[in-house]
């Protein structure tokens, strides 16, 4: 090999690392709430404080991190953009597996994620049966009172399940909304322990659906089906179960 393709090879893996160093940087700003400052990410990271120096330099002249009057360094607005079409493409990769959700079990199937402390809605397959449903793409609700929203704080650690209720409150919206700290606390430990979780009209009366969590994905996601009570029996919820869990699964594949 000639000195000539050594010196380029060298600087093609200089590249990858410097850009593997600060996709890593912004991960652990978006772990830590969005602000940090160089010391802290220096730490965090285990690297040089002049690299982080550096990298944080680049990123600040990209649009992707910003200073702020205190010195510390948030999140910037240009990733925003980002964040809006991975949440697009997100329902594009999802919308198959809601499909055959749909064809097998004949509900509405949704995906669903935790942003923030809210759970909003990102892609849904409607029933064939013809009846109005609260989901639809787009809507935010609180977590606690649907069954997407209880698959994902099942996945979190307790202190982390109580500091979001402490901060959203548990609002009742239905004579069955569950709005004690502790029979919540309960009723996630079960999720976890069965893989799933249900909502039994605790967003909207006389509507029942039932959630899993998508494993391994870096975004707090849920697939669920919903429908009336009346047609979501037992028998469909236990048919329900396994085909759920195998769809989030596939779309965990999809995505990594």
């Amino acid at each position: 090999m000639t000195e000539a393709n050594g010196s380029a090879r060298t600087a093609r893996s200089g590249s990858v690392q410097s850009i593997e160093r600060a996709f890593g940087l912004l991960e652990m700003m978006a772990d830590a709430g969005g602000m940090m400052g160089l010391s802290q990410l220096a730490t965090a990271s285990g690297l040089p404080l002049p690299t982080i120096h550096r990298l944080v330099r680049t990123l600040v002249e990209l649009g992707y991190v910003r200073q702020e009057p205190s010195r510390q360094y948030v999140l910037g607005p240009k990733l925003i953009r980002l964040g809006e079409t991975s949440s697009h493409m997100l329902s594009v990769w999802a919308r198959p597996h809601l499909a055959h959700l749909v064809d097998e079990l004949g509900e509405s199937a949704n995906l669903a994620m935790l942003d923030g402390d809210q759970i909003v809605y990102l892609a849904q397959v409607q029933s064939r049966h013809s009846m109005r449903m609260f989901t639809e793409v787009g809507r935010r609700v609180l977590p606690h009172c649907t069954a997407v929203g209880k698959a994902i704080l099942s996945q979190l650690r307790e202190p982390e399940v109580r500091e979001l209720l402490q901060r959203t409150g548990m609002p009742k919206h239905t004579e069955t909304t569950i709005t004690d700290v502790e029979e919540f606390a309960a009723q996630l430990r079960k999720a976890e322990q069965d893989g799933y979780a249900t909502d039994e009209g605790e967003q909207e009366l006389g509507v029942r659906c039932i959630a899993v969590p998508v494993p391994d994905v870096p975004s707090r996601l849920a697939l669920s089906i919903s429908g009336p009570a009346g047609r979501m029996t037992e028998t469909l919820v236990d048919q329900a179960i396994p085909l759920l869990a195998q769809a989030a699964r596939s779309l965990s594949d999809d995505l990594n």
